[in-house]
């Protein structure tokens, strides 16, 4: 598949027919947004920062494919993305989740994206030196000097605890002499040479018999992080989540880093080493730059049942103004900057597709201002007996192909014939239908 920046909105929609039915219309928003983005790019920075993206909202029963159409846009494009629901909300002032925490949990997705590609550069080098470790391990490396080496420091501790020993005495022990190591290796007689080169071919065997899988099953004790810390509650995670405090990466830091013996197979270890590797080499400060531009210039945010929080409430109860939520996320998809535990993020270039399907309400009930940042509206048509048809056959991994795999793996055989796929796709229309399309 060719890189995003080489696709077209003809081949945008082409790659998302593979997997979504119909829905043309939205396909073209969806893909002409994306290009959009890319063209954004390639402005000069003056006239970058003033091109904004054209919102999206979706107007269609549940099930059309709304949701489908946005994530496999985000997979396409390798962007961050994430599903909110409006209904979960509340106005700033109420217990709830702030509208703030939509762009902290894409940001959250942003860094683990990040991180797992700069894990995915270094394995091939963590698994090499997890590799190492094992050996060390099952048969630890052999001195190359006969004779024990002495630490500085521990000889210049005996040195001080042997004047304690004397004193008030005008002639102190003499000072204990400390030979400074040389860069050259210290001559080893044959005896030694042979213990080395015996214990190297021990371990050029066992490297063998690990990259042959041979030692999988042996179990081995390892040490590894001591990723827990004292458990104790300040307040509310979610006022925490509010004020943008990494509290845990700062109690963290309070204590020193522990390790823990771990008794686990070889096959167990060879994973555990070689992630403890992978983030020991990874620029954690780099990847969380890099993922909050990232989030800030691809990011895409899902806004779900946006229908809900359409219209006025009715006079009286105690319920939470759905216009107050509605003026709450305004702000947001204009553009502003929300403070997440990671840094300040700036959503001016965020991509915002609502959806919603308003039976009741109408996008008209939404206030003027919302209406206006979500100027792309896109209605979904509702699915019929037809649609039902390419659904089970048409997409790459349609539900026809996957019931078969499941039961091949029992040994049992099926096959579904187009009669049977029609009547199903009848049945499945009749009840859709019945069901006020859900």
């Amino acid at each position: 598949m060719k890189e995003t920046k080489e696709l077209t909105p003809k081949q945008i929609v082409a790659e998302l027919d593979k997997y979504i039915v119909g829905q043309d219309k939205a396909k073209r928003a969806v893909a002409v947004a994306l290009r959009n983005r890319y063209r954004r790019r390639m402005l000069s920075d003056d006239l970058k920062e003033e091109v904004i993206p054209k919102n999206i909202l979706m107007i269609g029963p549940t099930g059309v494919g709304k949701t489908e159409i946005a994530r496999r846009l985000a997979n396409l494009a390798n962007a961050p993305f994430t599903k909110v629901e409006a209904t979960k909300f509340t106005e700033v002032g109420y217990v709830g989740r702030d509208v703030d925490s939509m762009v902290r949990d894409l940001v959250q997705r942003a860094v683990a994206m990040v991180e797992a590609e700069k894990i995915e550069e270094v394995k091939p080098i963590a698994e090499q030196r997890a590799l190492e470790r094992i050996l060390d391990i099952l048969e630890p490396p052999a001195r190359r000097s006969s004779q024990a080496q002495v630490p500085r420091q521990w000889m210049e501790s005996i040195q001080s605890a042997m004047g304690h020993l004397f004193p008030g005495t005008g002639n102190p022990p003499p000072p204990i002499e400390i030979q400074q190591e040389e860069e050259e290796e210290e001559p080893i007689d044959e005896y030694t040479r042979d213990q080395v080169e015996r214990k190297e071919r021990i371990r050029d065997r066992l490297r063998a018999q690990l990259l042959a899988g041979e030692l999988d099953d042996k179990e081995i004790y390892i040490e590894v992080e001591d990723s827990s810390m004292p458990h104790f509650q300040v307040f509310g995670q979610q006022g925490l989540e509010e004020m943008g405090m990494d509290v845990s990466g700062m109690l963290g830091n309070l204590f020193p880093k522990r390790r823990k013996r771990k008794q686990v197979t070889v096959a167990e270890a060879k994973g555990i080493l070689a992630e403890e590797e992978a983030h020991n080499m990874i620029d954690q400060e780099a990847i969380t730059r890099e993922a909050i531009e990232r989030a800030e210039q691809t990011g895409i945010i899902f806004v779900d049942e946006m229908d809900k929080i359409a219209g006025r409430e009715k006079e009286g109860g105690p319920q939470v103004s759905r216009e107050g939520v509605q003026r709450d996320i305004l702000p947001i998809i204009e553009g502003s900057t929300v403070v997440t535990k990671f840094g300040p993020v700036s959503t001016n270039h965020i991509l915002f597709i609502a959806a919603g399907a308003f039976h009741v309400t109408k996008p008209s009930d939404l206030i003027p201002e919302l209406q206006g940042r979500l100027p792309i509206r896109v209605e979904l048509d509702s699915l019929t007996e037809d649609d039902f048809v390419r659904i089970l056959t048409e997409p790459r991994n349609a539900l026809v192909r996957q019931y078969t795999e499941l039961l091949a793996v029992e040994g049992v055989k099926v096959e579904f014939t187009d009669d049977g796929i029609r009547e199903i796709a009848k049945i499945a229309s009749e009840v859709n239908s019945a069901m006020e399309n859900i």
